[in-house]
């Protein structure tokens, strides 16, 4: 079976590791960018100068406790929220980007779109703030679906989810650095407060794009695009090998049999990611699309978002300060996950992530119900509070291990070379635009309803919202365990050849045979036999 159904290519040449690596690990840059961005609004709008910018007064009392500046529910929603619409259309136009000027200068063009929207939160006009907003949110959205696909198109399959994971690491880099400089910056006064935490983004973005400037385009994409000879250029310098070599030309090969294949089948455009044909398009545009929604209802986004402030009026004085611990936990705890997604395998640290995080989401629902909200006369239970930030934390821990990494090397790994570019595009646009449906529903969720003329209802749930991230960790669970397959350690292409004649329950065997046939040409056949043999009842024939 070897060479079957887009072939059992063994990748980039392992001997291009060091080369490799260091050029994937460095497009992850792309992930600190989209962490800062999303992390540093958490601290901003929790500012004293920036309320006093775009806020109200708050002359009843009733929002804060010293009669001082608050942002309305609406617009808070709107500021947030915001960036998520961008990232959203961002997703869906990083087909055209991707697919038209390539991976690589795709990535450098989309790194000018979000330094426009990061000059454009620099001004001190509600609208301007907005749109810059939204800009950024653009290229964060580019950004977020191309280095994926550059990270996963230039690296060998052994050291694939690695190389991806690093993607999310850097995002919790991002996150961490974003919610340090905030608290470094919070109690100047006047506009530099959250003028500085913005302005540091363009140095994520000429990082980003200079460095592009140096890496060679993906190989997939040239070859893809029939420019055969540049392929195999790209191919010899990721591996260090003379563009003549055996092994480039072998990797060549195994590729344009993949695309080949793809080709004959005409798959070209958008509609053919919902046609479930021999290559199951259609389970695996949805798989990436759900993947996504799911990892957004996990509700890790209302910590990155909404946590200062939720944690300010918990009744904890520092939520500045708890907002750094759990990032540094987000960090850390990303790092076992990198090096455990090859060894231990996406599908089993989904599994756990979920239980994990469901757990510690019903734990801080009730503990937070039960005793952990501030009494009327401002005084708070302390137990109760440790409690909160804890199970908070150990939370984090299991996203940051499981779901962080796994997420993002699924989705980038998932699809057919022809089709990649644009299902990994809806796949992002649905993380995008569920995190712009969470970001915009969680301040009318958890804020208490505000009165007079521009008075805003509102659900005032506060620490009950955890019961809802609970729950939805329960649909995370069944999800992966009926569509998520084991790929680990498998080529792009040999995990076509997986979605083609495997299912999901039983993906680990057959990608146990798969690993086993680049040893021993037989081992699938045998397998294959063996199923059929169960399914024709020839075994009970024999005995």
């Amino acid at each position: 079976m070897g060479g079957g159904p887009g072939g059992s290519g063994d990748g980039i040449n392992s001997s291009s590791m060091t080369i490799t690596l260091l050029m994937a690990s460095f497009a992850a840059i792309g992930g600190a960018c989209f962490g800062y961005d999303t992390g540093t609004i958490s601290g901003i709008i929790a500012m004293p100068d920036w309320l006093r910018t775009f806020g109200v007064k708050d002359l009843t009392g009733e929002i804060t406790t010293n009669g001082g500046y608050y942002l309305p529910t609406n617009d808070q929603s709107l500021v947030v929220s915001i960036l998520s619409a961008g990232t959203f259309f961002g997703a869906l136009f990083s087909y055209p980007f991707g697919d038209l000027l390539g991976r690589r200068m795709g990535l450098v063009a989309s790194c000018a779109v979000f330094s426009l929207g990061v000059g454009l939160q620099l001004d001190t006009r509600w609208s301007v703030f907005v749109a810059g907003r939204f800009f950024a949110g653009l290229g964060v959205g580019l950004i977020s679906t191309l280095v994926p696909m550059y990270q996963s198109e230039c690296t060998p399959q052994a050291h694939r989810g690695k190389v991806v994971g690093l993607y999310q690491f850097a995002i919790t880099i991002g996150l961490l650095l974003a919610s340090i400089v905030n608290n470094f910056t919070k109690d100047i006064a006047s506009h530099d407060s959250w003028r500085i935490p913005i302005a540091v983004q363009f140095g994520w973005a000429g990082v980003l794009a200079i460095g592009m400037l140096f890496l060679p385009e993906s190989p997939r994409y040239l070859l893809l695009k029939g420019r055969v000879d540049d392929g195999r250029r790209s191919l010899a310098r990721l591996s260090r090998l003379p563009m003549d070599s055996p092994e480039v030309q072998a990797d060549c090969d195994k590729i344009l049999a993949g695309l080949a294949l793809e080709k004959e089948a005409g798959q070209t455009s958008y509609i053919d990611c919902f046609r479930n044909g021999p290559g199951r398009n259609a389970f695996r545009t949805w798989s990436g699309i759900l993947i996504q929604m799911w990892a957004q209802l996990t509700g890790i986004n209302f910590i990155f978002y909404y946590g200062t402030t939720f944690f300010l009026r918990s009744g904890i004085k520092n939520g500045f300060l708890i907002g750094v611990a759990t990032n540094v936990v987000n960090v850390v705890m990303t790092i076992p996950g990198i090096f455990l997604i090859d060894k231990v395998g996406r599908r089993p640290m989904l599994i756990v992530g979920a239980a994990g995080m469901l757990f510690c989401e019903f734990i801080v629902a009730i503990v937070g119900v039960a005793a952990g909200q501030a009494k009327a006369d401002g005084s708070v239970n302390l137990v109760a509070q440790k409690v909160l930030v804890a199970f908070t934390c150990i939370y984090i821990a299991f996203w940051a291990s499981t779901w962080g990494p796994c997420v993002w090397t699924t989705t980038a790994e998932i699809f057919p070379l022809a089709l990649r570019a644009k299902g990994m595009s809806l796949s992002v646009a649905s993380n995008w635009l569920w995190n712009f449906a969470i970001g915009y529903a969680t301040p009318y969720l958890i804020n208490p309803s505000s009165s007079g003329v521009n008075g805003i209802k509102a659900a005032n749930l506060g620490v009950k919202v955890f019961f809802i991230w609970g729950a939805t960790c329960c649909g995370c669970l069944v999800f992966v365990y009926l569509c998520i397959p084991e790929l680990k350690g498998l080529s792009l292409e040999q995990v076509d050849l997986l979605y083609r004649e495997s299912t999901v329950l039983g993906s680990n065997k057959f990608r146990t045979a798969l690993l086993r046939e680049a040893e021993n040409p037989t081992a699938l056949n045998e397998v294959e036999s063996s199923e059929k043999n169960v399914l024709d009842g020839s075994h009970l024939e024999r005995a």
